[in-house]
C-alpha cells in the first residue's frame, strides 16, 4: 500500500527541490528557487512537495493569497505539478492530488488556481495532471493563446515577411547579444510607455540580477542600425533548452517603420535557436483568454507561429 505525504516547501528543501526540477519531465529554470524566490516579497510562497513511500514524486510551485486561494503560481507564466521522468503514472498523480486536497483543506485553503505547463515545455508527455483535474471536477477558467514555431518542421516566414527580410538585407544592420540589460530595458520601457502606457513586469535591476543568475537561459539580443549606439529593436528570450520563449519585445518607431523585427527574429529562429524544438512568441490574449489581439496574433502567424494554449483551472476544496 502506498504511503503518500504532502509537505510544505521550506528553504531547507532548496537543493532537493532544484535537483528534482532539473531531472523532471516538465520543469524549467523558471521553477528553480533562484528564479521563483526573486519576488518572494510580492507573493507569499506556499509550495508543496509530495512523497510516495518516502521518495519525492511531485512538487507544486505555488503561493497563497489572503482569501485562502492557492495559486500555481501568480509570479510565473505557468506552474502545475512537476513530475519525474519515470516511476509516476496517472493513478499515482491522482492519488497525490487527492491527498494534497485533504492536506490543503485542513490548512484552510479554499480554492486551487492551477496553471498547467504547456506541452511544448515538456521533455516528454506530462498530461497526468489534466486527467486528475477532470476526475476531481476542476473547471477551466482561462485559455491564453500563444503562437509557436515547431522548429523541427521547418515552417518559415510567409510571403510578406520574406519580402521584408529581402529589403532589410540592404540596410546596415548589426545584431548582438548583450550582457548589460540596461540599453534593452531602456528601449523596452520607452516602447511600452509610448504604445500602452505601462511598465515592464521586471525592473531593470531585477532583470539584470536574473540574467546574471541564469545567463544561459535569459538572453537579450538587440539590433542596431548604421553603427549607432542606441538599439532600434530588441528581444529578451527565455531559453529552456527545449523552447526559446520571447519574454519581451521592444522597438523604436523607426524600427517599426522599417520592419526591423523581421531580420532580428530571422536571426534568432534560423541561427541562434535553430536546434531547439520550439520558438514561442508568447500569448496574444488578455483577461485569461477572453480578449484576443487579432492583429498581434496575425503578425506572429506571419512568422510561422501556430497555436499553443496556456490553460488555467479552478478547483474548489
Amino acid at each position: 500500500m502506498d504511503t503518500i505525504s504532502i509537505e510544505r516547501y521550506s528553504p531547507a528543501h532548496r537543493a532537493e527541490w532544484d535537483d528534482f526540477v532539473a531531472r523532471s519531465r516538465n520543469g524549467t529554470f523558471l521553477l528553480q528557487r533562484g528564479y521563483m524566490d526573486y519576488h518572494s516579497d510580492r507573493f507569499r510562497d506556499c509550495s508543496w512537495m509530495a512523497y510516495q513511500n518516502g521518495k519525492l514524486r511531485a512538487i507544486l510551485p505555488a503561493n497563497i493569497d489572503d482569501a485562502g486561494t492557492l495559486h500555481s503560481h501568480q509570479g510565473l507564466t505557468y506552474g502545475g505539478w512537476i513530475t519525474p521522468v519515470g516511476h509516476l503514472d496517472g493513478e499515482d498523480l491522482l492519488k497525490i492530488f487527492g491527498r494534497a486536497l485533504e492536506v490543503w483543506s485542513k490548512e484552510g485553503i479554499r480554492e486551487l488556481d492551477y496553471k498547467r505547463i504547456p506541452y511544448i515545455y515538456c521533455r516528454t508527455s506530462a498530461d497526468e495532471d489534466l486527467y486528475a483535474l477532470f476526475r476531481l471536477g476542476a473547471v477551466q477558467t482561462g485559455c491564453g493563446l500563444s503562437s509557436a514555431i515547431n522548429l523541427r518542421e521547418g515552417v518559415g516566414f510567409n510571403q510578406m515577411q520574406r519580402r521584408h527580410l529581402r529589403k532589410s538585407q540592404a540596410l546596415p544592420l548589426t545584431i548582438s547579444e548583450e550582457t548589460n540589460v540596461g540599453p534593452f530595458m531602456g528601449l523596452l520601457i520607452d516602447c511600452l510607455q509610448e504604445r500602452h502606457g505601462v511598465n515592464p513586469v521586471h525592473s531593470c535591476e531585477e532583470m539584470q540580477m536574473l540574467r546574471d543568475r541564469f545567463h544561459q537561459n535569459i538572453r537579450i539580443f538587440v539590433l542596431r542600425l548604421g553603427g549607432g549606439d542606441a538599439p532600434q529593436a530588441g528581444v529578451c528570450v527565455y531559453d529552456t533548452g527545449i523552447v526559446a520563449h520571447v519574454q519581451y519585445i521592444a522597438t523604436t518607431p523607426q524600427a517599426r517603420e522599417l520592419n526591423l523585427l523581421n531580420p532580428l527574429f530571422h536571426h534568432l529562429i534560423s541561427d541562434v535557436f535553430a536546434d531547439r524544438r520550439y520558438f514561442d512568441f508568447g500569448i496574444s490574449t488578455e483577461d485569461n483568454g477572453r480578449y484576443l489581439n487579432t492583429g498581434l496574433l496575425r503578425q506572429k502567424f506571419s512568422y510561422g507561429g501556430t497555436g499553443v494554449t496556456y490553460d488555467r483551472y479552478s478547483l474548489k476544496l
